[in-house]
């Protein structure tokens, strides 16, 4: 069973919608015992990140994410979560998780776009993900493959950590970590087929890891 950690952030019921869709069982949850047994956590959300920052702490979850990722239960962090497992945000200057070193800042309404143009924030719609280091996420999944994107930040971890990087208006990074332990800026549950096979990818893992209780 896969937990979608439920932090009051939004989109969790679109990851389990596609999880249900594959046949993988998951639960939404802030319950720390199923979070615990899970195969692995799925950590969501679209939203800000001072307030689910505030959320996660006073709720204990915080600590409970650092609990499970020092015991190698697989996280993967989508779109707000990808951001707060960083140190700290740009938006609302939050000090945020720190499961891996880096930052998260705002796209700059100065960047241009391919054609010149100065880009739309947010970054709305379907871009590549060039792999820069082999991600075991991206089994299967052809590299000309476009993922949805919805974000006004983006996150810049430590350069060892960058797996994948996407261009808008510069190159920034869109996927980042290391096995157990993925972020990726889009939306796999809103992104088709591509999408789907990453969840799958990661319930594999999961599943292989075997950290079910």
């Amino acid at each position: 069973m896969l937990a979608i950690l439920d932090y009051h952030a939004g989109n969790l019921t679109s990851v389990r919608r596609a999880l249900d869709h594959l046949g993988i069982p998951a639960q939404i949850t802030a319950d720390p015992t199923l979070l615990r047994q899970a195969h692995g956590v799925i950590f969501p959300g679209v939203g800000a990140a001072g307030a689910a920052m505030a959320h996660l702490t006073s709720t204990g979850l915080a600590a409970l994410l650092h609990e499970l990722v020092q015991s190698a239960k697989p996280l993967l962090g989508i779109c707000l979560g990808c951001q707060i497992v960083l140190e700290a945000s740009q938006e609302n200057e939050a000090t945020t998780l720190g499961l891996l070193p880096g930052h998260c800042q705002r796209f700059d309404p100065q960047l241009r776009d391919e054609d010149g143009h100065p880009i739309a924030i947010p970054h709305m719609g379907w871009n590549t993900v060039q792999l820069q280091r082999p991600c075991r996420l991206f089994a299967g999944i052809d590299p000309a493959s476009e993922f949805y994107f919805v974000h006004s930040y983006y996150p810049v971890p430590a350069p060892e950590f960058v797996l994948g990087t996407t261009f808008y208006g510069l190159e920034f990074c869109s996927v980042h970590g290391r096995d157990g332990l993925w972020s990726v800026q889009f939306h796999p549950e809103k992104s088709g087929r591509p999408g789907l096979r990453l969840l799958r990818n990661f319930f594999a893992y999961c599943q292989e890891v075997g950290h079910a209780q």
